[in-house]
């Protein structure tokens, strides 16, 4: 995963500088604006540890409906780099959970946790002389928990923060059918995040359990743009 970051902030650094160079001359309406409604989608799986001791168990972490807002700049008609800003509060549980001696089988109730998820990518834009406008994108995620609630069972929870890729693909739609104004986005993310949970059990079982978690979300978006 290191190694996959590392080559996506290289290559959109690379691609982020040539795309500068190129832009020199054309400056006219760089910059757009989107409003979306977004769907996150966990794709959740994790692994439990009680010391060197592997759990049975895994994680459910439930679907959030959220407004979210970009900014996009075009560094030429074809490349632009878009930021996503947004925050997402999302329900956790372990479920599935065997303790030998204390648990079989068990749901436990983890709370919840807001999840700030800025992402930022590198696109291509597809350019067909119509009003739907492809493109694609890659770059990378930071991911950052905080407003932890360790549900009615734990006496704490504690979430690191998490850094990975991330794919993009979608469309916009001129309403307005001049390269300015108002357009329709549909946009599909997938974004690599992995944290490293530590839920205090003192009080349930005398001791602390380690989770190694993939969130894993598929980020689905409709909404509004608007460009210079």
């Amino acid at each position: 995963m290191k190694k996959l970051l590392i080559a996506a902030l290289m290559a959109g650094t690379a691609l982020t500088g040539f795309a500068g160079t190129a832009c020199a001359e054309d400056k006219d309406n760089p910059w757009m604006l989107r409003a979306r409604v977004i769907g996150v989608l966990p794709d959740e799986s994790a692994g439990l540890s009680v010391g060197a001791a592997n759990l049975a168990g895994d994680a459910d972490i439930g679907d959030q409906y959220v407004p979210e807002f970009d900014i996009t700049y075009f560094f030429t008609d074809n490349i632009a780099a878009e930021l996503i800003l947004a925050v997402t509060p999302h329900d956790v549980s372990a479920v599935n959970v065997t303790v030998p001696g204390a648990l079989t089988n068990a749901n436990i109730d983890l709370g919840d946790v807001w999840l700030l998820p800025p992402t930022l990518t590198v696109q291509y834009h597809f350019q067909n002389g119509s009003k739907f406008k492809p493109y694609v994108g890659a770059g990378v995620n930071a991911t950052f928990f905080f407003n932890e609630d360790e549900g009615p069972v734990a006496d704490g929870i504690d979430y690191d923060p998490s850094f990975g890729p991330a794919l993009q693909a979608g469309f916009d739609y001129d309403l307005d059918g001049k390269e300015g104004g108002f357009a329709i986005n549909v946009d599909v993310k997938k974004i690599w995040i992995n944290t490293d949970v530590t839920v205090d059990f003192t009080t349930a079982l005398g001791a602390s359990v380690d989770a190694d978690v993939d969130i894993n979300p598929l980020v689905v978006g409709v909404g509004l743009a608007y460009k210079y």
